[in-house]
């Protein structure tokens, strides 16, 4: 069964299943009619009806609400069912106060395995804001991954799903800008390519260059013909020049993964005048990630966008500046203005002090017919504007990671069956267990032990691919409508300095782990200090870090106290006598 394509325009539906607590919870949720079809039922057997009923009607379901005691069937069996029909619905169970403290501690282990999203008191009385604010969490991450934006920011007009348009839509998404796609015929189409060629319409070439990305903000309008990603992130975001040259700053932070983010957002709130450099999106590829449910603070999980745009609203709001799409193509340290100077096509950025924390990329797979495939059903990473294409598809993740297990069970909301492929024999040792739990319960992902990828293809996108036994070597061809492939780490830091010491795997060294022929005397750099005095690590590019989001963050924090102590030695060494 396949999750249906909803149109713009539909009032999604919130679907309310409760006998004894109809009343109370309809109330609650009058707050959202404005936006939502609210609609109840009054036991389970009339929820399945209901949801199959909306299903076929083409109308969107958002949000389903079921109280932990149903009248005609097992609340998990419920669930179940429910899932089965609308697998992109969030759900959650509603407790009455007077069962709370029972119910609650008998659905642990249910929300553990990610049979539903999280369990809710009833509310008593007016105003329940935390109810509310945990609903409209799960509004918004519905309608960030599901739902098709009502407001649009920026249009794209292409007649086909190239490389390039799935690597503009990807873009976007972990960028949080909302956007929807138009065939260069529809009236949508035809007015973007009229303001291309405003100026001079026998310009147009025969076939007109596609795809075609208009932006709809502020009060006047543009539109570009982009041939990279870059394009796209100039025309929103502008270049590094944009910096003034003869401008030094304290802090120049390369890479905004979530160490990246939390050093602009530390040293900006302490008057560091900082700027952040970006090659590709913001979060890097925490950003990626469909739901966090680890990360200290948010017990209903995250996304990797979500968490990653906060952050960057909260550096910007503290006065950090942000250029993505540009990558640093060296680091120079022969400008007398000063320490450092940061390269990139789009213009120098000159710093006292320098971050590296770019973390790391995906390995390549290494197979020819299917890097030929890749944005045709091949994708690196989650990929999360390519889940909504796999409707009904047979998927493959390669990958044993934590990105790994949240990008299956994303996948899993929209795919016919999600197979995960991994070298080790199971997932126990490179996965958190709340996923491998999540994973176990959810019955459209199966686990591929002790197997790889060796070939794979299709006419004009991805159909199939070969999948070898590794323990007797057999081979097994196998339909595939995507293969996602997460292939652990891989850093990316060939322009760095000569002098910045790495191990042999190409990871920076810090602290201690720096050459002892590089310390000052019998003093080792500080802890994420490298080996070029005011250039600093943090996160995934830095040898030995734990390879977690909330550990590359607090690295990122940690950084900024060790940059005041830097800038301060440069003050004293410029006013010695």
């Amino acid at each position: 069964m396949t999750t249906p394509s909803f149109e713009s325009g539909v009032r999604p539906a919130v679907v309310v299943v409760s006998e004894s607590s109809a009343d109370v919870l309809m109330a609650e949720f009058e707050r959202y009619a404005r936006d939502y079809t609210i609609t109840c039922a009054g036991s389970a057997i009339e929820g399945i009806t209901l949801l199959s009923r909306l299903r076929s009607d083409g109308v969107p379901v958002a949000l389903i609400v079921t109280e932990s005691e149903l009248p005609d069937m097992n609340l998990l069996e419920a669930l179940s069912a429910f899932r089965s029909i609308v697998p992109t619905a969030r759900r959650i169970v509603g407790i009455h106060w007077s069962n709370f403290l029972v119910h609650s501690e008998t659905l642990r282990p249910a929300l553990q395995k990610g049979k539903f999203d999280t369990f809710l008191l009833i509310p008593r009385g007016p105003r329940d804001e935390e109810f509310h604010y945990a609903i409209t969490e799960l509004l918004s991450d519905w309608g960030a991954t599901v739902a098709v934006p009502e407001v649009e920011v920026l249009r794209i007009i292409a007649p086909a799903l190239t490389p390039l348009t799935m690597q503009i839509r990807d873009f976007l998404e972990r960028m949080g800008m909302p956007y929807r796609t138009y065939s260069p015929e529809s009236p949508e189409g035809v007015q973007a390519a009229q303001f291309l060629y405003s100026d001079d319409e026998t310009a147009r070439p025969d076939p007109a260059p596609h795809p075609l990305v208009h932006s709809l903000r502020g009060p006047g309008t543009e539109v570009i013909a982009p041939t990279t990603v870059r394009d796209v992130a100039v025309m929103i975001y502008g270049r590094p020049s944009d910096v003034e040259v003869d401008t030094v700053v304290d802090l120049a932070v390369i890479g905004a993964g979530p160490a990246g983010l939390a050093a602009a957002v530390y040293a900006a709130s302490e008057g560091l005048s900082t700027v952040v450099i970006e090659k590709e999106a913001t979060g890097g590829q925490a950003g990626t990630s469909s739901m966090i449910r680890n990360y200290l603070g948010f017990p209903r999980g995250i996304s990797g966008m979500r968490l990653a745009q906060r952050a960057r609203t909260q550096a910007l709001r503290f006065g950090a500046r942000f250029f993505t799409g540009w990558a640093v193509d060296s680091v120079r340290t022969d400008d007398p203005a000063a320490p450092y100077r940061l390269v990139t096509e789009g213009g120098d950025v000159c710093a006292r002090s320098v971050l590296i924390s770019t973390g790391v990329a995906y390995r390549r797979l290494g197979v020819a017919p299917l890097e030929g495939l890749v944005g045709l059903g091949v994708h690196y990473g989650a990929a999360m504007s390519a889940a909504r294409e796999m409707e009904g598809q047979d998927v493959f993740v390669v990958g044993g990671g934590n990105s790994a297990g949240q990008a299956a069970i994303h996948l899993a909301r929209y795919a016919r069956s999600v197979t995960i492929v991994v070298r080790r024999p199971d997932l126990s040792e490179t996965m958190s267990q709340y996923l491998i739990g999540e994973i176990a319960f959810n019955p459209r992902i199966s686990v591929c032990g002790s197997c790889e990828v060796i070939d794979g293809g299709g006419t004009g996108r991805l159909e199939w691919i070969t999948l070898r036994d590794r323990n007797t070597g057999s081979e097994d061809r196998r339909p595939a409508g995507g293969l996602f492939l997460l292939l652990g780490a891989s850093p990316h830091c060939e322009w760095l300095l000569g002098g910045v010491e790495r191990d042999p795997n190409g990871f920076v060294l810090t602290g201690r782990d720096v050459p002892r022929d590089r310390w000052r005397g019998d003093v080792p750099p500080a802890n994420l200090a490298t080996s070029e005095p005011g250039l600093f690590a943090a996160g995934d590019i830095r040898a030995g870090s734990m390879k977690r989001v909330a550990a590359a963050s607090g690295e990122g924090a940690s950084v900024v106290p060790l940059v005041h102590a830097w800038l301060e030695s440069l003050r004293r060494t410029e006013t010695a006598p």
